[in-house]
């Protein structure tokens, strides 16, 4: 009975095999998703099969032969993102199938932590590599963006440090982080970006305000931070860093982990806390200099190709010591302490945050939906909520120690939505809309006078980006911009400032209130602004030229209208002027990028005219209850900024690599033909790397800056010594000698486990321990600069 079986079912399945129908056809046509025009040259494979195709030029194809089955289809083109795409065959069947065709959108896919897709393709832009981003682990945001040319900081001391983009800063550096503008009393000299660099995954500066997108006053230029791209797979990874330094004798720790799934959900958090104590000059202590951050941040999702959205939340909290012998009593201590080669105060090392110090703590929300429209484009909707609250302490007696001297609380909500349109192969078409309303409220609790009153702030914002690929060397770029801000603000002036500023003769309408000794008075400004930019990209032979203006115009910020009195954590009596109107900006960028075979040089010439450009210097000194303070004044002018940046890379070997750049800028009041105070000096960066992968990764450095003296300073001023009894010229705008510093560091890997890797790295900072000033410290008038620093790292990625 079972060899009956047996011998049965040898016969009769060849038959059932033969008998199968493999006469199925399977058709269809593959186009670009967002033109809609067919892609030739793409490529069909039956994954596992022997069956492929390719398609013709109406984006056509055919594959003949197939038996009934599913079947899994594998679709490439050069151009194009590949996908995989499933189809049950059952009878002949026609499909249409549609790819993402544009480069910049298989960039974001394809590079995780890394920015390719350009903001503006015109005008200078340079991006700040993930290993960079990672060295800088225990530091700074403005500490990672000196490595690009063109950008320096504005510091207070080691902590508080301020990005200046071609010699300017403040509010004329605008900071996105995951596409939402910081607010966080940027106006202020000693007011750090609220920002946990750790939470970065990709960042960018575009030098100048030609990328419209983002704001119409970025007269300095843009700074972009992006979070890295989650790949749309089932997936948990992360990271972790450890960092131990030296000058301070503490260090940071950070971690952040990831998942990922299959159809686009994700969720994401990341903590950071860094801890530091007094930092040390190479000669003394640098007393109250010690610094306490705490980040945090949560994201989660869905984002899949035609739409998705994404809610995050972050937490920043920093409180920041400064350092003690900034703070002076009267005007004879106030000239020992800038003419005077050392601290007045040096204390022994301690972890302790002391008076005079700075509290800030960050909130920030946002929720974002996108959706892509066949055949048209992809829109944008964002809600983004912000809270900055600023505490300032100044060394004040007894129990108001204690109580902060300022006070001072931002919400912001914005509403933005955009739309790109990008259905033509060789035009696009970029339009947004902006909300904004802003509140401040300056707690009168302080038992001080208010230096930045209660406000409310409204702004609306639209614009209007075009770019055209003429071929594939020219491509031309076009923007309009237009922005309306109003400031609605009550402030009590001092009927005595009132009048020494002269606004009894022309804002006197604006008096709701007359106190005898003091106004309460009621600004109402508005400002309707407009910006513009035109520029073109043209690559031949391996080079690429690139050419840009932009129209720029910047509403003054509330501290430069209504600064008004004693700023604690500056040190100085600010005096802001209700007369200053909006700057207006003409930047003319070029740059040649020439690339050979093992070496290639980049040149950036600019030059930024600025009509009624707001400055803030130092004119005399006034004594308070606290002490004398140097009078600090804002006042209008006509400015130019003159400079070049210029970098070159050499491959010498396989192992041996160099790079250099060279940066300067020259600023000057072209009304007065004097020369503008707190412009960047000129500097050199070199380095030597010499690697070998098959050590582990092994890879070490020499790193080298000169820094030149900055020879064009506005001049010094005198005030009137009470101990000398007479007049004592005080040095406060002469810049410091001119200083090289060497850095060193090397790094290393070890695989752990398949998906587990393990970096060490050692970071050497002033490695000689020189003596020096910079000029852009603004405790350079008291102390010299760090000493030497040494930073430990070590990386855990899983």
């Amino acid at each position: 009975m079972k060899a009956m079986l047996f011998i049965l079912l040898v016969f009769t399945t060849p038959f059932t095999v033969w008998s199968q129908d493999c006469n199925y056809t399977l058709s269809g046509q593959v186009t670009d998703y967002h033109s809609k025009l067919p892609l030739v040259n793409a490529t069909i494979q039956i994954v596992g099969q022997p069956f492929s195709a390719t398609t013709d030029l109406d984006g056509k194809f055919e594959i003949s032969n197939l038996c009934a089955g599913m079947y899994q289809l594998e679709i490439s083109h050069p151009e194009c993102n590949t996908i995989l795409v499933q189809r049950r065959i059952d009878r002949s069947i026609f499909i249409e199938l549609k790819m993402e065709h544009h480069l910049e959108e298989l960039d974001e896919v394809q590079v995780v932590g890394e920015v390719l897709n350009k903001k503006t393709n015109t005008a200078l832009e340079e991006s700040v590599k993930l290993a960079t981003l990672e060295a800088y682990s225990s530091g700074s945001l403005g500490d990672a963006l000196k490595e690009i040319g063109g950008v320096s900081s504005l510091n207070t001391g080691a902590n508080i440090v301020k990005p200046v983009i071609h010699g300017l800063n403040g509010s004329r550096v605008l900071i996105l982080n995951d596409g939402v503008r910081m607010q966080d009393m940027e106006w202020g000299d000693e007011h750090a970006p609220n920002i946990d660099i750790n939470s970065v995954g990709a960042v960018s500066v575009i030098k100048g305000a030609a990328a419209l997108q983002y704001g119409g006053d970025a007269i300095g230029g843009v700074v972009v931070m992006e979070q890295a791209r989650i790949p749309a797979k089932d997936t948990l990874y992360g990271r972790t860093f450890l960092n131990g330094v030296s000058n301070g004798r503490g260090g940071s720790a950070s971690s952040e982990l990831t998942r990922a799934f299959g159809e686009g959900w994700f969720v994401k958090g990341q903590g950071s806390y860094k801890r530091l104590g007094d930092h040390e000059a190479p000669d003394y202590i640098l007393s109250n200099t010690g610094v306490q951050e705490i980040g945090g941040t949560l994201q989660f999702g869905k984002h899949q190709f035609a739409w998705g959205w994404d809610v995050r939340y972050s937490y920043f909290n920093s409180e920041i010591a400064i350092l003690r012998a900034s703070h002076i009593g009267n005007v004879d201590d106030l000239i020992r302490s800038i003419n005077n080669g050392q601290p007045e105060i040096i204390r022994p090392f301690t972890y302790d945050l002391q008076n005079p110090r700075q509290e800030v703590t960050h909130h920030l929300g946002k929720a974002k939906f996108y959706r892509r429209f066949e055949g048209l484009g992809k829109l944008n909707v964002q809600y983004d909520f912000q809270n900055n609250r600023r505490f300032e302490f100044d060394v004040r007696r007894g129990e108001l120690d204690d109580r902060a001297s300022l006070d001072l609380e931002l919400t912001t909500h914005t509403l933005t939505t955009d739309f790109k349109w990008d259905a033509k192969e060789r035009f696009d078409l970029h339009f947004g809309l902006l909300g904004r309303y802003q509140e401040n409220f300056a707690n009168p609790a302080t038992g001080v006078r208010r230096l930045i009153p209660d406000y409310d702030k409204y702004d609306f914002g639209s614009f209007l980006v075009g770019e055209f690929r003429v071929n594939d060397a020219w491509l031309l770029e076009a923007g309009l911009r237009y922005d309306f801000n109003r400031i609605d603000a009550q402030k009590f002036y001092r009927t005595t400032r009132w009048e020494e500023r002269g606004y009894d003769t022309e804002f006197q309408d604006l008096v709701v209130e007359d106190l005898g000794t003091q106004l309460l008075v009621n600004p109402v400004l508005n400002y309707h602004n407009f910006s513009s930019t035109i520029g073109a990209k043209y690559g031949f032979n391996g080079s690429l030229l690139r050419f840009n203006y932009a129209l720029a115009q910047r509403a003054p910020n509330p501290a430069e209208l209504f600064s008004d009195g004693l700023h604690h954590s500056a040190a100085r009596i600010e005096l802001g002027d209700l007369r200053i109107d909006s700057e207006t900006s003409h930047k003319f960028i070029a740059s040649w990028q020439k690339d050979f075979a093992h070496w290639g040089f980049t040149l950036e010439p600019f030059v930024n005219w600025v009509q009624d450009f707001i400055l803030l210097e130092p004119t005399g000194v006034e004594f308070t209850i606290r002490g004398a303070f140097p009078v600090w004044e804002y006042r209008q002018t006509n400015a130019r900024l003159l400079g070049v940046d210029v970098s070159a890379y050499s491959n010498w070997s396989t192992r041996w690599r160099s790079q250099h750049g060279f940066s300067l800028v020259k600023g000057n009041d072209t009304e007065n033909d004097i020369a503008l105070i707190n412009i960047p000096s000129g500097n050199f960066r070199n380095s030597v790397t010499f690697s070998k992968p098959e050590w582990n990764d092994f890879e070490v450095s020499l790193e080298s800056q000169y820094v030149l003296r900055q020879n064009e300073v506005p001049d010094n001023i005198t005030v009137f010594s009470p101990e000398q009894q007479e007049e004592v010229l005080l040095e406060i705008n002469t810049a410091p000698d001119a200083y090289h510093l060497l850095g060193l560091q090397s790094k290393m890997g070890f695989q752990l486990g398949e998906t587990t890797k393990l970096t060490t790295s050692l970071r050497i900072n002033n490695l000689l321990d020189t003596s020096f000033r910079e000029y852009l410290n603004r405790q350079r008038f008291f102390a010299d600069d760090l000493g030497r620093n040494i930073i430990l790292q070590l990386k855990l990625n899983y």
